[in-house]
């Protein structure tokens, strides 16, 4: 990776740029959103007619606008409108959800490609994927393999496209897979017995949706991640299911018990599961039998977003976990 010298080249990677934030009312779009005015750019966020009543989301938006961004009126239902709300920025970050306990709305991107191609404008698209890379799961499970295929579809269409992209991979957001020790439904620490998947020795990756946030905007408006995957890898946050209970242990001061549950058991679990919650333990084999997110190098074409943004002090799991004792 090219060493930055010149103060030049430390102002051009420093650029402010005009973002637009699609489903910047979401879970990480609103993260997203406080990154990017952080970071000091000029911050877009789409206004949907569809929120009708939902208040919470409107006060989100107008607290939004509060800390400077422009709200931008557009709808997946009226294409010019998209149009000329990517016409009115640099970069374009989508957060649409792609979870099936939540919205499951990926392919709505399609339109949000078009919409880019025809405005002709845009330096930069960063579509919504954020967990385990699309691009190596070709052989998921179902029904959570749908998840991936639909990303590749997005891909395709942007590649197809030519529009710049960045493509970034942050591994397992905290909130959903730390604070809880890695159980399923459950988002806090068990108080006596966790399971272990398999031995509980296979490198997971945590993040903290707050640093996740971050590192987007950073790799969004970055030249050096243009037409790149960016993995998210803080070092010290690649931890085992059984080094992160180690933590919450030693933070606790409470030993817990610990049950191990096979492969072929976990998977058994499925048939008497919804369709939402089969494709989360599809995931969680991925990730805590397989080593989905480690069981690889990055290499050319790949950036790691901690080795590219030092600046960041990110959030360890020691301190992530304090907030639950």
């Amino acid at each position: 990776m090219k060493k930055i010298e010149t103060e030049e080249e430390k102002k051009e990677l420093k650029r402010i740029m005009r973002v637009l934030v699609v489903g910047g009312t979401g879970y990480l779009g609103k993260r997203i959103v406080k990154a990017s005015l952080l970071e000091g750019h000029q911050t877009f966020v789409i206004q949907r007619p569809e929120i009708g009543l939902d208040i919470e989301k409107l006060q989100l938006l107008l607290s939004f606008k509060k800390q400077g961004a422009v709200l931008v009126p557009a709808s997946f239902s009226d294409f010019q409108s998209l149009v000329d709300a990517v016409k009115r920025v640099d970069v374009v970050i989508s957060a649409m959800s792609g979870v099936h306990f939540r919205s499951h709305n990926l392919l709505l991107q399609l339109k949000l490609v078009e919409a880019i191609q025809v405005a002709g404008n845009i330096k930069r698209l960063v579509p919504s994927e954020y967990g385990i890379d699309p691009a190596r799961m070709g052989n998921a499970l179902e029904p959570g393999r749908e998840t991936f295929d639909q990303k590749m579809v997005i891909r395709k269409a942007i590649e197809e496209a030519n529009i710049p992209f960045t493509y970034i991979s942050a591994n397992c957001f905290a909130g959903y897979f730390a604070g809880n020790l890695s159980q399923m439904l459950t988002l806090v620490p068990p108080t006596h017995q966790v399971t272990l998947y398999g031995d509980g020795n296979v490198k997971v990756i945590y993040v903290d949706e707050d640093d996740i946030a971050t590192y987007i905007v950073k790799a969004a408006t970055d030249p050096r991640t243009e037409n790149k995957t960016v993995y998210i890898r803080p070092p010290q946050n690649i931890l085992s299911q059984r080094e992160l209970i180690e933590k919450w242990e030693k933070l606790s001061g409470k030993v817990l018990e610990k049950k191990s549950v096979s492969a072929q058991d976990f998977l058994a679990r499925m048939k008497d599961m919804d369709i939402a919650q089969q494709a989360g333990v599809g995931h969680f084999y991925h990730i805590f039998f397989e080593g989905c997110l480690t069981n690889f190098e990055i290499g050319e074409g790949e950036e790691e977003a901690s080795k590219l943004f030092p600046e960041v002090n990110y959030t360890r799991m020691d301190d992530y976990l304090k907030i639950f004792i």
